[in-house]
């Protein structure tokens, strides 16, 4: 009788959130993630709570943020 091996099935290592921290991170100024969160959950809303696009949401609300800042400063 003639055993026949499975083939072995390679795994991909598990893919690290980009939003994780790493040694090159920034440092945001107090009060400013929290408000970049809060953007950032009002986006997923208007989308109608569709996951699939947290880094897109987390980045757009960067950038409002950012930029009401920066009117805030004018």
């Amino acid at each position: 009788m003639t055993t026949v091996a499975k083939p072995t099935m390679k795994r991909k290592p598990p893919m690290r959130s980009p939003l994780a921290a790493s040694p090159q991170a920034i440092e945001l100024p107090d009060g400013m993630r929290d408000r970049i969160l809060r953007k950032a959950f009002e986006l997923w809303q208007e989308r109608g709570y569709r996951d699939g696009h947290d880094l897109e949401d987390w980045l757009d609300a960067e950038a409002i943020v950012m930029e009401e800042i920066h009117e805030a400063r004018e």
